[in-house]
């Protein structure tokens, strides 16, 4: 087939996240495919010959089976380290089970963090032209999709999933490279610092599975305060959090501990900024003259930007909803008001909507 035609197909579209993986067809409303970013391999022996059969599960299987498997990331913050795994794993969404398309017929969409080292980007180039044969392949970075997402070509963007955290600026569609600013703690720092303090609460998960069990914890029950000192008194409230096999925890303090990392990195041993600074450095790097309009413009995205607020507690301003404008004004932890795109609902598929802009 000829080569211009193949490029003109519908585009496969990857967002190759850390902790969780989406692919699908450019144009679509929502991805395809969507699960984590892992693979497992059994790591017990095999006694009978009708069991499960494989020495590798990816996707659906992977997390249905996990109780057996050991779960190896091969993405960590953002950067690929097992190769081999990653390739695995994109070989998988091609299959018959996933996309069911060749790859040879499609061109290819993959995102990235930003600053990531170009030994990384040239190596899934390399898989992608000479292992699965795609026409055309380019690499963007994930928060200018999600800016597109958002209906805007004016913005900053802070994304910040399972591995990385950054702010990025873009006016009327240029990114502004000296401006951008990068922090690997993200939400898998966040899932660590919370198993650390169930352990100190006397819940123990030890294997690589168990540490999944600990990132739905974090997902369902954590949550931000901005009033941790006070919380800190209220001793009582808890939460009931039901384990796989049916027994049941109770979660205090920790529920908005871990998150706190996300802002003050200290907490786990880290010297570098919290995710206010990021934004708030993002924009004081840019142009005096584009600051106001960028405050103006910022934009949410990723999975650990999904954390609620407690709203319960009376002195809670972290977010205020304004009716009028369809914002959100982001208080306690700026010098600046900062107006944030109502978002919220949308953000797990804002990437995958900034891809079909065509």
């Amino acid at each position: 087939m000829d080569n211009e035609v193949l490029i003109t197909n519908q585009p496969i579209v990857i967002d190759n996240g850390s902790g969780m993986i989406k692919a699908g067809f450019a144009g679509d409303p929502i991805p395809k495919i969507n699960f984590p970013n892992y693979v497992g391999r059994p790591k017990h022996v095999r006694v009978m010959a009708g069991g499960l059969e494989g020495d590798i599960f990816i996707g659906p299987k992977a997390e249905e089976y996990r109780g057996l498997l050991h779960i190896a990331h091969p993405m960590e913050h953002g950067i690929v380290q097992d190769w081999n795994d990653m390739e695995k794993i994109w070989t998988y969404i091609y299959s018959k089970d996933q996309l069911r398309s060749a790859s040879e017929e499609h061109p290819v969409l993959l995102t990235e963090a930003p600053l990531n080292p170009r030994k990384n980007r040239e190596k899934a180039a390399e898989i992608f032209f000479e292992t699965f044969n795609v026409p055309a392949l380019f690499i963007s970075m994930q928060a200018i999709l999600s800016l597109y997402a958002s209906g805007r070509t004016t913005g900053v963007v802070l994304d910040s999933g399972d591995g990385v955290t950054h702010a990025v600026p873009i006016y009327e569609g240029f990114a502004m490279p000296h401006s951008i600013l990068r922090n690997d703690v993200a939400g898998r720092d966040v899932t660590r610092y919370l198993k650390l303090l169930l352990r100190k609460e006397g819940y123990t998960f030890k294997t690589t599975a168990e540490f999944e069990i600990v990132k739905n914890i974090k997902e369902r029950v954590c949550f931000l305060s901005p009033t941790v000192q006070k919380d800190e008194t209220n001793q009582g409230d808890k939460s009931q959090f039901t384990l796989p096999d049916g027994t049941s925890i109770e979660l205090g303090t920790s529920r908005y501990r871990a998150p706190e990392v996300l802002f003050n990195p200290e907490l786990i041993g880290e010297e570098c900024e919290g995710v206010h600074e990021i934004l708030s450095g993002s924009i004081q790097r840019s142009d005096m003259d584009l600051r106001r309009t960028l405050y103006q413009n910022i934009v949410l995205s990723g999975g650990s930007t999904l954390f609620r607020v407690n709203h319960q507690s009376p002195d809670s301003s972290w977010f205020i909803e304004d009716e009028s404008s369809k914002t959100i004004v982001y208080g306690d932890r700026f010098e600046h008001k900062l107006c944030l795109t109502y978002a919220l609902n949308q953000i797990a598929l804002s990437v995958d909507k900034g891809m079909t802009v065509g």
